[in-house]
């Protein structure tokens, strides 16, 4: 949790890939990310093989940090969608996603139930209802060090000079930094730093296909955002693997004609650890305290 905060003020933008599970995150770490996402999106994608239009429940976000927490100690930033519901609702959720062990939650002004970011059709709450979720959030929190991530989708619904205000508002009721979501051209980007960049660090979101043009970190480092998160990347990557891996299996009725593209039984365990587990657990064996 402290590592995430005191990371934001040195000027390197972090790049916080997308999550879902204990593998995914696993990988992660191990491919050398110093922050990971864990995307609501792709909690619907993989775990229901539904749309993100709100079907994920709190406890099923906060089983997932707790698994993820369980296996990697990088700072996990969680989508926290609207809170699921008021601002009492909002306060459980800080106090369940912190004590499970994420170092930040995103919350945004929609109303419910919630749908993706780069999809059409949006509703919002009203500016008021949103800054008390926030103070509602930061009330809540058992350290400052969990930082709490206020999201507008004004842009789509009220237009971006009213995404500007409200994102301003929302700083000063207290969010640690702001994410307005879905811009939908460069200079809107730019104007968005240029606006609130001096209240707290700014967030950005890479969706494939999305509404914002695709930039790479070190361009977006320039333009001045602190963070920014790829939340549904390796979900589309994996259901684009998995479709050539059934079609594969199931034209030759074999996985040889696949093998250059997946880890074989050993290779799946390096990544897992099993062997380092299994001698860990080795110390506690019944033989070692017989009577």
């Amino acid at each position: 949790m402290t590592r995430l905060k005191a990371r934001l003020g040195n000027g390197r933008i972090i790049i916080a890939p997308g999550v879902y599970d204990g593998l995914s995150a696993l990988i992660a770490s191990q491919a050398g990310a110093e922050a990971i996402y864990l995307s609501g999106a792709s909690l619907a994608y993989t775990r229901f093989g539904r749309p993100d239009i709100g079907l994920v429940t709190a406890t099923e976000v906060a089983d997932t940090i707790a698994v993820i927490c369980d296996r990697v100690s990088l700072p996990l930033i969680v989508d926290g969608d609207t809170g699921f519901g008021n601002a009492l609702n909002v306060q459980r959720t800080v106090r369940t996603f912190e004590r499970m062990g994420a170092a930040a939650i995103q919350l945004e002004d929609q109303t419910m139930p919630k749908r993706c970011g780069h999809l059409n059709g949006k509703s919002l709450v009203s500016p008021g209802e949103m800054i008390g979720k926030i103070k509602a959030a930061t009330d809540a929190r058992a350290s400052d060090n969990f930082l709490i991530i206020a999201r507008t989708d004004a842009i789509a619904v009220e237009g971006f000079e009213a995404a500007l205000d409200r994102a301003a508002a929302y700083a000063d009721a207290g969010a640690d930094m702001l994410f307005v979501e879905a811009p939908r051209s460069i200079d809107e980007m730019k104007a968005i730093v240029a606006s609130l960049g001096g209240h707290v660090p700014l967030m950005a979101n890479m969706v494939e296909g999305g509404k914002t043009p695709p930039m790479k970190a070190a361009d977006l480092e320039k333009i001045g955002f602190s963070l920014v998160i790829f939340p549904g990347g390796l979900t589309r990557a994996i259901a684009h693997t998995a479709r050539a891996y059934f079609e594969s299996l199931l034209r030759t009725g074999s996985n040889e004609a696949f093998s250059d593209r997946m880890f074989d039984f050993a290779g799946i365990n390096e990544i897992l650890g099993t062997q380092e587990l299994l001698e860990a657990g080795s110390a506690y064996d019944e033989k070692r305290f017989t009577l």
